[in-house]
């Protein structure tokens, strides 16, 4: 099996050097499997691209890919669709999320468990340090999107996931959004077409020096809820919407294989 985890960055040159010496080392100590880890540039303008180059130097099955527009989103699209691999995934450069719970993340998409493992840092209380303003923001957020699509996975905004090379070939030619509210877009139509997600407790600690706008996120994924609910009567009333799990398992995308 191969494996691809990516790390988006708009703009990290204060963090991004110490994220992967975190990050490589453990991917290689960890993992069995032949993988990749890709630092996708979306179209910073500091000192990022020199860093992520020099880093891709130094560190053996990383590389850099830049794509010339801001957004998270659009950043894992390009690179997810041109990836070779069985699973691909991704986390935050800060590594808010516990590296231990990675192995475990991808052993359940890969072993066919789960088309999309999420980490969740609402059914992990114990050893996850957070504002109170943004727990109240995630619970109610995750709440406003079980109100609107009657979802079961409980944590759309955390950035610790992986998805299976299938899912992710039908999935993201459907994915409007770009930037932040691209996570939720990808699971609520994951979770309607019949894919199966797999909500694992993650350990969090949040970072204080985040670039995350709050409010500025906050007012896009409200205009991504509204947008949402409009297109999802129409888009899965298509003839050849429902049921596309069923019809990826049976196409011609490799199925899994345990690592």
């Amino acid at each position: 099996m191969k494996l691809n985890v990516t790390i988006p960055v708009f703009n990290e040159e204060r963090r991004l050097e110490r994220g992967i010496r975190r990050l490589a080392p453990f991917l290689a100590e960890t993992l069995t499997c032949d993988y990749e880890l890709v630092i996708a540039d979306n179209a910073s303008t500091d000192g990022t691209p020199d860093i992520a180059r020099r880093l891709a130097e130094e560190f053996p099955r990383t590389r850099v890919v830049r794509i010339e527009a801001k957004g998270r989103g659009g950043a894992l699209r390009h690179v997810w669709l041109s990836s070779d691999a069985e699973v691909c995934s991704y986390m935050d450069v800060d590594l808010s999320s516990d590296l231990a719970s990675f192995p475990e993340l991808v052993q359940v998409v890969a072993s066919g468990g789960a088309d999309l493992a999420v980490g969740s840092r609402l059914l992990q209380t114990e050893g996850t340090q957070r504002s109170w303003q943004r727990e109240l923001l995630s619970r109610g957020y995750n709440g406003l999107l079980r109100a609107a699509f009657g979802v079961r996975f409980s944590d759309a905004q955390c950035g610790f996931k992986a998805i299976s090379r299938r899912a992710a070939q039908t999935l993201l030619p459907l994915v409007e959004n770009n930037h932040w509210f691209f996570d939720t877009e990808l699971l609520v139509l994951a979770e309607k077409a019949g894919f199966r997600i797999h909500d694992l407790p993650v350990r969090w600690q949040e970072d204080r020096d985040s670039t995350v706008k709050v409010l500025r996120t906050v007012g896009e994924d409200l205009r991504g809820i509204v947008r949402l609910r409009r297109r999802l009567k129409g888009l899965f009333s298509q003839p050849g919407v429902v049921g596309t799990r069923r019809r990826a398992e049976a196409a011609s995308v490799p199925v899994l294989s345990k690592p």
